[in-house]
C-alpha cells in the first residue's frame, strides 16, 4: 500500500518542479560559460577566438563598491605585468548605466576592457551573492577559478599561473 503513495509523491514533486520557475544558480567550477561577442564601454567588441588557447579572466564590479575599486587597482597592475598575448581579460560592470561605468573607468585611468552586464551575461553567469566576482575560464570557456568577494594583491600575484 505504501508503494502507490510513494509514486504519487514522486509524481507530485516532478510536476511541481516542472511548473515552478527554476532558481538560476551561479556558475560553478567545471561549468562552461558561453561567451558571445560583447560590446565594451569604448564601443569595441570583446570576442574569444574560436581557436582560443588562452585562459580568460572575467571580473564583475560596480563603481560604488569600495572592494571593487581596490580589486580593480590590483587588476590594472596585474594586466600591466602579464603579456597581452598570455590571457584574455574582460571586466563587467553591474552599474545602472554605461555612463556611470565609463566615468568610473576614466577617473581611475583603468586600461583593461570593460563591458556592461547584459541580460544574456546575467543569465549565463547566474545569481551572484556579492561583488567583486573573479572568474577564470580555460581555453574552452570552462570555469577553473571562482572567487566571490575581494581578492587581494598577493592573491593576484598567484593568478599569474593562469596566464600562458
Amino acid at each position: 500500500m505504501l508503494k502507490p503513495v510513494k509514486i504519487l509523491i514522486a509524481v507530485f514533486i516532478f510536476i511541481s518542479s516542472c511548473a515552478m520557475p527554476s532558481v538560476v544558480m551561479a556558475i560553478e567550477i567545471g561549468q562552461t560559460l558561453p561567451l558571445e561577442k560583447i560590446q565594451t564601454l569604448d564601443g569595441a567588441y570583446f570576442e574569444i577566438p574560436k581557436n582560443n588557447t588562452k585562459n580568460t579572466l572575467i571580473q564583475l564590479w560596480a563603481s560604488w563598491c569600495p572592494f571593487c575599486k581596490r580589486q580593480n587597482t590590483y587588476l590594472e597592475k596585474f594586466s600591466q605585468q602579464i603579456s597581452p598575448a598570455s590571457m584574455n581579460i574582460l571586466t563587467i560592470s553591474i552599474d545602472k548605466t554605461p555612463a556611470i561605468a565609463k566615468e568610473y573607468m576614466r577617473q581611475n585611468q583603468y586600461s583593461f576592457p570593460a563591458a556592461m552586464m547584459t541580460a544574456e551575461l546575467n543569465q549565463a553567469i547566474g545569481k551572484i551573492r556579492g561583488i567583486p566576482v573573479l572568474l577564470i575560464l580555460d581555453a574552452k570557456n570552462k570555469l577553473i577559478y571562482k572567487e566571490v568577494g575581494e581578492v587581494f594583491e598577493e592573491d593576484y600575484a598567484e593568478l599569474i599561473k593562469y596566464a600562458r
